[in-house]
């Protein structure tokens, strides 16, 4: 194999394929990238056995042929090599290093054989559609935080895609939760979307595509079953194995009943729990909020270190109430919010509170409170 292609091409398609594998591999080829020429493109490709990643970009391919070198250490290489150089790859005859010339640097990787890198099976895909990139990304940025950690609930450990029946047609509906707190947004259902399975989306590719989508107007093509899914935006696939598991049915823990309102502004609220929070313990993190008419008192207490209290303009206009919630997620959700105004949904101070956007009917936010 001799191939000679742009720095600045060959550099964007290994930040795009290089990220799926992991430093630390017990199988040795999984270490490495797929290099192969195909009709005057060089593809490259990446897995980590659930994920697999593979973008294809233009090359002047003089002799073709595949093969393999360890990717972070060929995207290290890449990435220092000055900009707007050609790079030329080139396999030894022996079939056991792959030459990196660029100018005057010249690079030797070991090479593992294009016949060991393993391939995921796809399969039938029951569902393909197209959807703006933005779309998708907009979804995972609301919810991704959400996402457990819990390695036992396993079925949490990812986004929950889905289709329900709204009011205006059919919503194309992401989920995430870790059993403390639930963010849910909406967009209108792309078409075909329509009775897709509900498929949980691992936090490894989740994040994968919220870095993929550089362009919020490219077009983004889905295709899926119930075990795979398979997303394409310009010349990379990205393709990955779904959680095998049920999510939890999430609208039992959305409150319907929550009738005291309270509006406060975005940026003000969460500056203020950012100072008082200064003082929390890493182990208790909790704000007591105290509310009364017109005002809300925000208190954090460290038997270690000492109090802290700010008191913010809200319109509220209920019973007093006092209710306490973990510090960092409440700065979580208030990072997610678009317009200046958070609205809370409270019932009382052991039951769930419904946050949302006021300018954003199609994202909602469940968290549960904590003793204080």
């Amino acid at each position: 194999m001799r191939v000679t292609l742009e720095r600045s091409h060959l550099l964007a398609s290994l930040t795009h394929v290089h990220r799926v594998v992991e430093r630390r591999n017990t199988i040795p080829i999984l270490s490495n990238v797929l290099i192969r020429t195909d009709d005057g493109q060089l593809k490259l490709k990446a897995t980590d056995l659930d994920l697999e990643a593979q973008e294809s970009v233009p090359a002047l391919v003089e002799r073709p042929g595949a093969t393999t070198v360890p990717a972070h250490m060929f995207y290290d290489i890449v990435r220092k090599l000055p900009e707007g150089s050609q790079v030329s790859l080139e396999a030894s005859a022996d079939g056991a290093t792959l030459s990196i010339s660029s100018g005057r640097s010249r690079f030797s990787l070991q090479m593992l054989p294009e016949s060991d890198f393993p391939d995921i099976t796809v399969g039938e895909l029951s569902h393909a559609f197209t959807l703006e990139a933005g779309d998708l990304k907009r979804l995972i940025d609301r919810t991704q935080f959400a996402i457990s950690n819990e390695e036992i609930r396993y079925y949490l450990n990812g986004i929950f895609l889905h289709t329900v029946d709204g009011p205006d047609g059919s919503l194309f509906r992401a989920v995430a939760t870790d059993g403390h707190r639930l963010a849910r947004a909406d967009i209108a259902a792309p078409k075909g979307a329509e009775g897709m399975p509900g498929i949980i989306v691992p936090r490894k590719t989740v994040g994968e595509i919220q870095r993929l989508i550089e362009d919020p107007k490219a077009e983004l093509k889905v295709e899926l079953s119930d075990a795979k899914i398979r997303l394409t935006v310009g010349n990379v696939v990205l393709t990955s194995k779904l959680i095998d598991g049920t999510f939890p049915d999430y609208g039992r823990v959305i409150p319907q009943g929550n009738d005291k309102e309270l509006r406060v502004d975005k940026a003000e609220f969460a500056e203020a729990v950012d100072r008082v929070s200064t003082i929390s313990s890493e182990r208790g993190r909790a704000v007591k909020l105290t509310l009364a008419e017109g005002r809300m008192v925000l208190t954090v207490v460290n038997p270690d270190s000492g109090t802290a209290t700010e008191e913010v303009m809200v319109d509220y206009g209920d019973t007093p109430l006092e209710i306490g919630f973990n510090a960092r997620y409440l700065l979580d959700i208030a990072g997610q919010l678009t317009s200046e105004t958070a609205v809370f949904h409270l019932a009382d101070a052991g039951s769930p509170t419904l946050i949302q956007d006021a300018g954003d009917g199609a994202t909602l936010y469940v968290l549960m409170p904590m003793r204080v």
